[in-house]
């Protein structure tokens, strides 16, 4: 019972700190030019986009956790060196899994739901959180929570980025900055703001 306590605590703990402390955004500039390309695609739905990147964090970590510890116990040197092909490989699986289950459950928005599906798995916040969580040999409750924490803080920064834009373009705003320029000082002042509570070093 204790172990799974531990294990309940460590998953939550690691889930916090990847939303607040260390977002995948905002710490690590992970996965920016697609927060741009959301924010400004209103035809993608937030909450849509949100679940399917938690999912896809989920199931890839996952993956990920136990791939690299297959290999790392074969000790192979090169494994160093192909890891990333190894996490984009998890991700692209993680990919055909969610794609498999809305092709089947047959749900209304299926089709819009696939439409969104490249676009939640193939960036860097999926890929940066994999080679964090299996370079510092993250154990099973910590890659998890990571991962799931990851996605939650993402979609954040997106909300926060998608309620600001209506203001990119307001005549108080220099027309130098108007539009992208303004967005990335605005994303920029949000990881300073992070910063001030987390200091300018990461934990890992």
């Amino acid at each position: 019972m204790t172990e799974v306590l531990k294990a309940v605590s460590t998953f939550f703990g690691y889930a916090v700190m990847a939303v607040f402390a260390q977002n995948a955004v905002c710490t690590r500039a992970l996965g920016v030019s697609r927060l741009v390309q959301m924010a400004g695609d209103t035809s993608v739905g937030s909450r849509t986009f949100g679940l399917l990147l938690c999912a896809l964090q989920g199931i890839s970590a996952l993956l990920g956790y136990f791939v690299n510890r297959f290999m790392t116990g074969l000790a192979l040197p090169s494994w160093t060196y192909f890891r990333p092909l190894g996490m984009v490989l998890c991700s692209t699986a993680a990919f055909f899994v969610v794609l498999f289950v809305v092709v089947l459950s047959h749900r209304d928005g299926a089709k819009d739901i696939v439409a969104v599906l490249p676009m939640a798995t193939f960036n860097t916040c999926i890929l940066g959180t994999l080679l964090v969580s299996t370079t510092q040999a993250f154990s099973l409750a910590q890659t998890i929570g990571f991962a799931l924490g990851s996605g939650a803080g993402y979609v954040l920064a997106v909300y926060l980025v998608r309620r600001w834009r209506t203001h990119a373009h307001d005549e108080a705003v220099p027309a130098t900055f108007r539009g992208m320029p303004i967005m990335l000082l605005y994303i920029g002042i949000l990881a300073l703001a992070l910063y001030g509570f987390t200091g300018h070093m990461l934990a890992f």
